[in-house]
């Protein structure tokens, strides 16, 4: 099969088109026939040798979402079929012609999509939903912030989070992103390129601030963050773009009752991976069914362009998803 290697810690040079042995399923999996992938921040940070794959995912070959046929089917499973048209998330790998998964961490694509509209949803859709709705609880009628809200992630909150009527603020660094993002229903926008909005949200909600937060960025957001939140507000820190490190101000955290929490997806164990396949079915899907969720596509490239994908990653000129066809 062929597949994109790390032949060493680097820029996207270091990515490299090669011919690997076939895999095959054990028992309880499935072989997906990967037709479409997408370029994430985690497989920019693995390519420079900065974030490693789990210990069950092949080190050197990145990717973390999917989309394709299965065409092999392991000793075990049940109610997929050869010539399903599935999508979903894996640890790594999926920069590849062929992927192996459990088969319960499978989800079949919603009817009317292409391959490379199903492969922008999984990781932003799964990411967005279990952080505001599942571990932050955003209800209807609530406030949420999304910082950036132009990335992968970000578009895919704001359409999760008007789906389920709550009101939405984004931020973003440029004009042009912004009008891109209010046309996917979102509210309030905060033009930020110095990275400063906590002011500005203020202002917009009548000094009350926002109930949720949703931090894709790390490093200096975290404080502006916290100024943003209402009481009992809820802050996770989902990306870590902008440094692993932050100041809290702990005498507003206790006074204000405030709830900080960190999440990925990637590292969990199989049986929470199975959990967030049954959302991504049960939850999602009828979402993008109904079109309150749409896939946002800016680029699409193909396989054997892999290294202009990952430097159009790192140029942060990307709006919603940067897709690979396999």
């Amino acid at each position: 099969m062929r597949a994109i290697v790390i032949t060493k810690p680097g820029g996207p040079d270091v990515l490299q088109l090669d011919e690997l042995p076939d895999i095959q399923p054990q028992r309880g999996e499935v072989r997906v026939r990967v037709r479409a992938t997408a370029v994430n921040r985690a497989d920019v940070l693995q390519r420079q040798g900065r974030y490693p794959a789990p210990v069950d995912c092949p080190a050197n070959i990145p990717g973390l979402e999917y989309a394709g046929e299965i065409d092999a089917i392991g000793e075990g499973t049940t109610d997929l079929r050869i010539g399903d048209r599935v999508f979903g998330l894996v640890g790594g790998g999926s920069y590849s012609e062929h992927i192996v998964a459990h088969w319960r961490t499978v989800a079949r694509m919603p009817e009317g999509l292409s391959f490379e509209e199903a492969t922008a949803l999984p990781e932003a859709c799964l990411t967005a939903y279990d952080a505001i709705i599942l571990q932050c609880k955003l209800s209807p009628g609530e406030t949420v912030l999304i910082n950036p809200a132009a990335s992968g992630v970000g578009t895919a909150a704001v359409q999760i989070a008007r789906a389920i009527g709550a009101i939405t603020f984004g931020t973003t660094r440029t004009s042009e992103k912004m009008e891109r993002i209010f046309e996917l229903g979102l509210e309030h926008g905060i033009v930020c390129p110095d990275g400063k909005f906590a002011e500005k949200v203020m202002t917009m909600t009548d000094k009350r601030g926002v109930n949720v937060v949703l931090d894709l960025i790390g490093g200096n957001y975290i404080n502006e963050d916290m100024k943003c939140l209402a009481m009992k507000g809820r802050l996770i820190v989902v990306g870590l773009l902008g440094g692993t490190k932050a100041d809290l101000d702990l005498a507003q955290l206790l006074m204000r009752r405030l709830e900080v929490r960190g999440t990925t997806l990637r590292a969990r164990p199989l049986e929470e991976k199975i959990a967030a396949a049954q959302v991504l079915t049960h939850n999602i899907v009828p979402m993008i069914e109904k079109g309150h969720v749409r896939p946002i596509i800016d680029k699409i490239f193909k396989l054997e362009q892999i290294d202009e994908a990952h430097a159009y990653m790192e140029s942060n000129r990307s709006f919603g998803k940067i897709v690979i066809t396999v």
